[in-house]
């Protein structure tokens, strides 16, 4: 299982380092959008407004369900899915391969995110250094479900548009904890509930993911 994942992981982190969608494409848009909840919230509100984590937040979710979308049409390019049933590889190993590469990508642009939150939203450095540790974490929480619920929605034509409906309700609690994790990171208070509910989130989409991926992918 472990060496499908790998394989799995390398095969869609080779494919993006090649096309550079993310790069080009899904970054810039959370870049923009980050720019504007900026603007939105005015110099005069920056940096004083308790709304800074839960834009962050917002952007991020928008961004992860644009890489998750991108995620699955790797799975849909022609012979993918014969080449891996041909294979025989462990659809655990697949789902895990999968989950690890989005985690990887999501990281990548959330550390370019939290950076800019700090320009754009005057976020204290500091306190966005305590939060990276809860914002990673997360980021690996929303890979390991948004694989989960793209092998759910599959393929067809309401394909991207029914992602949204059906991730959306799932990703709010992991929305919910993440900015009150990055929040009290801001204020300097110690918040473990909200890390417990995410890596027990964690933990139970990895599971629900390596036990059923097989099944809703041949569904």
């Amino acid at each position: 299982m472990i060496r499908v994942a790998l394989l799995v992981a390398g095969k869609d982190l080779r494919i993006e380092a090649r096309s550079r969608v993310l790069a080009s494409q899904v970054l810039p848009f959370g870049v923009m959008a980050l720019v504007l909840a900026g603007l939105a919230l005015g110099p005069a509100r920056a940096g004083h407004s308790g709304a800074a984590p839960g834009l962050f937040y917002l952007v991020l979710l928008l961004v992860t369900l644009l890489a998750v979308g991108r995620s699955q049409s790797l799975e849909r390019a022609a012979g993918t899915r014969a080449s891996v049933a041909t294979l025989g590889l462990d659809p655990a190993g697949v789902f895990l391969g999968k989950s690890a590469a989005l985690a990887l990508e999501l990281v990548t642009m959330g550390l370019v995110l939290e950076a800019l939150a700090v320009v754009m939203l005057h976020v204290a450095l500091a306190g966005a250094l305590v939060a990276l540790p809860s914002v990673v974490v997360t980021l690996a929480t929303l890979a390991a479900a948004g694989t989960l619920y793209g092998a759910i929605v599959g393929e067809g034509p309401v394909a991207s548009t029914l992602l949204p409906v059906l991730a959306l309700p799932a990703f709010a609690p992991l929305l919910i904890a993440g900015e009150r994790a990055f929040s009290a990171a801001l204020s300097r208070q110690a918040e473990a509930r909200w890390w417990v509910i995410t890596l027990v989130a964690l933990a139970a989409y990895l599971a629900v993911g390596v036990l059923a991926y097989g099944v809703l992918e041949d569904s």
